[in-house]
């Protein structure tokens, strides 16, 4: 099959570039660039890359692909509130654009990379696909929209679905240490203490980059009246954590690190534990790869094997926030 991403040089787009190469498929890329100089390893060659804004493309550079993966976005709470018009004009109206373009181009499969982020402050633990959004960021509200009127699109020609991914954390080659798990680590490693600013009782269900590359893939070849507009939950019930657990097993893997509660942010309003069963129920042969465990054991060694240091944690490439204040700094008035 014929796939295009965008955002094919971010954090999770290496993944799926890989995984989609490994099946036979053949890959067009579009990125803008923004964050390339946040690699740390190599990335994937595609058969075909679009170096330019997702919002550019044409119904012509859509024309003939099978399936579309949008990944592309400004993709953390701390980077959507950093600029929130620039935040919805990219991730709701640009999403919503490149779906319009898409349907009237005849694509038949639209994938969309949400977040469970769109529940927010969740109004009780354990929450499905039909728990009210309640967004607490411009991040969060820009997926929601995006969700609600992609939706709308849906019919007999045009078949998109919605992965709402959990908090993603792991090794990449486009490494983000901007991620409460990476993060932890990554000061573990690198101060030899591992800092939590608020009081670590928040939840967050959590996946791996990669799993939720593989989700994307499992939704390419899933039939098309099992996932057509549909909103999934991307990861695993016993993946949910409090922030804490989070930190006891980053100090089980580097036990001289010494845990620290900051409580600097106060109260974190983003507190929400969430159910999968859906997953499994459409798609029952899925399966994560990875768990906290394993997942940080990866990415110990990764950090070890490239000689991950102070200046990597309190520097620029690898935490993308900054990079983007950068990036907006930069821009022609």
């Amino acid at each position: 099959m014929k796939i295009l991403v965008t955002g094919h040089r971010g954090y999770i787009g290496p993944h799926l570039v890989e995984l989609l190469k490994e099946r036979g498929h053949s890959v067009t890329g579009v990125d803008c660039g923004y964050f390339d100089e946040c690699a740390w390893e190599s990335l994937p060659v595609v058969d075909r890359e679009v170096r330019a804004d997702f919002r550019t493309l044409t119904e012509r550079d859509l024309s003939g692909n099978d399936c579309i993966c949008h990944l592309a976005a400004i993709s953390n709470d701390p980077m959507g509130d950093l600029d929130p018009q620039l935040t919805y004009k990219m991730n709701r109206d640009g999403s919503i654009d490149l779906a319009r373009k898409a349907k009237r181009a005849n694509v038949p499969r639209f994938l969309f990379s949400g977040s469970c982020s769109v529940y927010g402050m969740g109004e009780k633990l354990d929450l499905d696909e039909r728990a009210s959004f309640n967004p607490v960021s411009a991040y969060a509200v820009s997926k929601v929209a995006a969700e609600r009127d992609v939706s709308l699109l849906a019919d007999a020609g045009f078949s998109p679905a919605f992965l709402r991914n959990a908090t993603a954390y792991g090794h990449s080659r486009n490494l983000r240490i901007d991620l409460v798990a990476n993060n932890l680590l990554a000061c573990a490693v690198a101060r030899g203490d591992i800092r939590i600013m608020s009081d670590g009782s928040p939840w967050r269900p959590l996946v791996h980059c990669r799993d939720i590359a593989r989700a994307f893939v499992a939704f390419l070849q899933a039939p098309r009246e099992t996932i057509h507009n549909q909103a999934v939950n991307i990861g695993a019930n016993d993946q949910n954590y409090q922030v804490r657990d989070v930190g006891d097993a980053v100090q089980r893997l580097v036990p001289k690190a010494k845990l620290v509660y900051t409580g600097e942010v106060g109260l974190d309003p983003r507190n929400y534990r969430v159910k999968f069963d859906k997953l499994n129920q459409l798609l029952p042969d899925f399966r994560l790869e990875y768990n906290l465990n394993s997942g940080l054991e990866e990415l110990l060694a990764k950090f070890r094997q490239h000689g991950f240091a102070l200046k990597d944690f309190e520097g620029s490439q690898f935490v993308r926030l900054r990079t983007l204040k950068q990036k907006l700094a930069d821009r022609p008035r």
